[in-house]
């Protein structure tokens, strides 16, 4: 499949042209990560944006995979639960086979082969299923570079430009911070190029790799294998009324096996992750200040809700509801014209537009009344498929209005859709370009967890994250202080005892009864207390960066110096 796309993306330079453009903005986002961001590298390791926590996370992950082991490496002694595990298990064995450092892999060889991936597959499935290279070419340029339109409004209030996230959702540029998700991006694609294939000759070799790509979806990003299965469930209802058979049927009950073998061993305690909890998206985006912070719409909405007075807390929601719509798909949102042009639209359809007509409409509906336990905006993750495919579908209805233009007015009308689109992707580069990121780990840790890494394999006890101290932390900040971040783990590649709180909340791990017991040890005079925590919680290590200590000096508590510089000391426990 990828032999035949390669040879008709080559011949043709248009395609070449965008899909190389698209596949260096979205790398730019990724590349400068990891490596030393000054002359001599004597900052360290500089990371832009996101990737300083959750880059850091994946490398954590993809190292102790490698390794064979299946414990949480942020939350010693634990197995990892309520997570895909497929992205990073997939570089693992790739970093097994080759030999490539986990950090060179994930910042700088991965992304540009999952953007041009991404690129190259959106153009073979809409042109194998629409046939019309004017409808592939913009349903990639969508893809690669749609934005919202929180520039616009930053612009009309004299804020500058920028607001990628003003209506929450992330945009196109931001798509490799979320590298499975990318990689579930390709699993579709490529699942939605096969079951055409399979459609159309009935081989069982596409029936099965259909089956295949669908069901493994759910390993590599859990919002994708819902979604997917819940659209292809859809395309076999609409077969079996439509009376055309029950092939979409097996294919979906199929994928749902696969999924479900797949997905229950690391995702047993998941039930309970998804509240209910109509609006939130809509009430926060008017109420945040780093949103689009409408405060005397927030108000009406409340209190109109809360008053129960129904018909105005109807407009007001409805109000909130178009800002979030239009705002998140910007130029995008052309692509209702053609979903819902007709009521009669679905009776007339075929399976793969059934499909992707439900997996916009149920990746909008989740987030807009659903939230996830402890980290409620995570569900906005199901909306960033409903972005994808809307910008699929926002190519093809553009060129089937422009197609029947003058050759004038259809080239007018693109650079108006180009113009009002990009913004968000120019702006957001601005989070990524600067000579200094927003975060580094100093060169003296580097120097302290490559020699931890050469260290048999033990937990590593280290100093809490201070949100205080990051708060006047200045530019770039260390990792220890940008965020609570799994660095210590990621780059040591050993198991640490409490580490990257943020996931550790999302996964669903008491974290704070184990931070106050580190604290409490951090603080006691009690010397056997001391020693009974390090001995119960099987410490082998204690990383502490300068002026970090416990109250009981090192020899009191059965320390042994292995590892000093200018800014860490690592201890072996007695």
């Amino acid at each position: 499949m990828l032999k035949e796309a390669l040879k008709q993306f080559l011949q043709k330079s248009k395609a070449v042209a965008l899909i190389l453009a698209g596949t260096i903005t979205w790398s730019l986002v990724m590349v400068r990560s990891g490596l030393c961001w000054n002359i001599g590298c004597t900052g360290g390791l500089g990371f832009w944006g996101a990737n300083g926590h959750d880059g850091i996370w994946h490398l954590a992950l993809i190292n102790n995979f490698a390794a064979g082991n299946f414990q949480m490496p942020t939350f010693a002694g634990w197995g990892i639960q309520n997570y895909h595990l497929g992205f990073d298990l997939l570089l693992s064995w790739i970093v097994k086979l080759t030999g490539i450092t986990p950090s060179f892999l994930y910042f700088q060889i991965i992304p540009p082969v999952l953007a041009l991936l991404i690129g190259l597959l959106v153009y073979k499935f809409v042109y194998l299923w629409r046939k019309s290279e004017g409808e592939s070419l913009l349903a990639v340029f969508f893809v690669y570079f749609g934005g919202s339109f929180g520039w616009l409004i930053l612009l009309f209030r004299g804020q500058g430009w920028g607001g990628e996230s003003m209506f929450w959702a992330q945009q196109s540029i931001s798509t490799l911070i979320n590298p499975p998700f990318a990689l579930s991006l390709i699993t579709i694609l490529s699942g939605l190029i096969f079951l055409l294939k399979y459609l159309k000759n009935k081989s069982t070799v596409f029936l099965f790799l259909t089956i295949f790509f669908f069901g493994i979806s759910i390993f590599i990003k859990v919002y994708a294998g819902l979604l997917v299965l819940s659209s292809i469930l859809a395309g076999s209802v609409w077969q079996i009324v439509k009376k055309k058979g029950y092939s979409l049927l097996w294919i979906a009950l199929l994928s749902i096996a696969v999924s479900v073998f797949l997905f229950i061993p690391f995702n047993k305690s998941s039930v309970g992750l998804i509240l209910y909890s109509p609006f939130w998206f809509l009430e926060t985006m008017m109420t945040l200040t780093d949103r689009f912070n409408w405060q005397k719409l927030f108000s009406a909405m409340t209190t109109y809700k809360m008053g129960h007075i129904w018909l105005k807390a109807i407009l007001a929601y409805s109000l909130a509801f178009t800002i979030f719509m239009v705002g998140n798909f910007g130029t995008r949102i052309i692509a209702f014209r053609t979903l819902l042009k007709k009521p009669k639209t679905l009776l007339s359809a075929g399976p793969v537009e059934v499909f992707l007509f439900v997996m916009i409409l149920a990746g909008i509906i989740v987030p807009t009344f659903f939230v996830q336990k402890g980290t409620p905006w995570n569900t906005i993750q199901f909306f960033y498929y409903s972005l994808v495919f809307s910008g699929i579908v926002a190519g093809i209805a553009v060129w089937n209005f422009v197609k029947r233009q003058p050759l004038l007015k259809r080239g007018l009308i693109i650079i108006l859709f180009v113009l009002f689109t990009i913004p968000t992707t120019v702006a957001s580069m601005g989070h990524y370009l600067p000579a200094k990121p927003q975060s580094m780990l100093p060169g003296g840790e580097v120097e302290a967890l490559k020699f931890l890494s050469g260290q048999p394999r033990g937990v590593v006890l280290t100093y809490p994250y201070d949100a205080e101290k990051s708060a006047k932390a200045p530019a770039p900040r260390p990792l220890f202080l940008y965020t609570s971040t799994a660095y210590v783990s990621a780059f040591s590649g050993q198991p640490v005892f409490l580490e990257d709180q943020i996931n550790l909340d999302i996964m669903q791990y008491p974290w704070s009864e184990r931070r106050k017991s580190v604290e409490d040890f951090l603080n006691t005079f009690d010397i056997d207390m001391a020693k009974s925590f390090l001995k119960e919680n099987n410490i082998a290590y204690v990383y502490w960066l300068k002026d970090q200590h416990a109250r009981q000096g090192d020899a009191q508590l059965g320390l042994t110096r292995i590892f000093q510089n200018g800014e860490v000391t690592i201890f072996k426990v007695n």
